[in-house]
Formats: structure tokens, C-alpha cells, sequence
């Protein structure tokens, strides 16, 4: 699990040049066939119904009010994960070998927030059921 470049400098504007940070009302998962990388840059799925997820944000952790739950200890690290199911739409084309994940402040275009890699890449094909993370899944680290 890594932060994007743009992440890193817009934490460090926040806290040593006193610069306010944009809060996303929701962030958005997507799937990629290569590393996104910490640019941005890693291909992501397109065509045959992809779309990322809305990943609601709030302070509750759980039900309508957020998809990611509050952080908690993890060893050395802070961590969140999902407390919903995220699902995908279900492939009308193949997507590929889907071997990487990245939290987005858009749901198209926009600023890379996090990527990591997925434990196991999946071919992903035409006809086959909606990719997921089940709960508990997408775990963000901050160590």
C-alpha cells in the first residue's frame, strides 16, 4: 500500500505550509492491469460496463454513513478497511489480468489517493460475476 505523489505533497502543504486540505465527500475504488503507481500512471480497466465504485466517506464506519471503517491500530501501523462489500459492475468484455487497486478523490480522472497491489491477480472476462472486496477486504495501512 503506498500514497500517491499527490497525497504526499498535499499532506505536506497541510501541515508545514498551513494549506487546507480538500476532504472528498466520497472516494472511488478502481482496477487496474498495471501499477498505478505513486504518479497515477498504472493502466486502469476500461470498456465492458467498468466503472469505479463509490466508496461513501463519514464518520459512523459502517452502513450508509461510510464504506471504510475508523481507523484502528495494526501493529505499528493505522489502518482502515472496508466495512460494506465494494462491488464492481459485472465484465461485458474482458478487462484483463487485474493485479492492482487505487483510491481516487473522482470517480473519473482525478487525484490517485492511494494503490497497492492485490494479494492475487484475476483474470477478469466477459460474462464473469462482479469482482468484489468482500468486508474487511481493501485495507489502507499508515505505518
Amino acid at each position: 500500500m503506498s500514497k500517491s505523489d499527490y497525497l504526499e505533497a498535499a499532506l505536506l502543504r497541510h501541515v508545514f505550509r498551513n494549506t487546507g486540505l480538500a476532504v472528498p465527500a466520497n472516494v472511488y475504488v478502481s482496477l487496474h492491469t498495471a501499477d498505478p503507481t505513486d504518479a497515477g500512471t498504472g493502466a486502469e480497466v476500461t470498456g465492458g460496463a467498468y466503472a469505479r465504485v463509490t466508496a461513501t466517506t463519514g464518520t459512523s464506519g459502517t452502513g450508509a454513513g461510510a464504506v471504510f471503517g475508523a481507523p484502528a491500530a495494526s501493529g505499528a501501523a493505522q489502518r482502515v478497511s472496508n466495512a460494506a462489500a465494494i462491488t464492481f459492475p459485472t465484465p461485458t468484455a474482458n478487462w484483463g489480468t487485474v493485479g492492482f487497486f487505487g483510491i481516487w478523490d473522482a470517480l473519473t480522472a482525478g487525484n490517485l489517493l492511494y494503490h497497492g497491489a492485490l494479494t492475487t491477480a484475476r483474470t477478469i472476462n466477459s460474462g464473469d460475476g462482479a469482482p468484489s472486496f468482500a468486508i474487511g477486504a481493501l485495507t489502507i495501512d499508515e505505518s
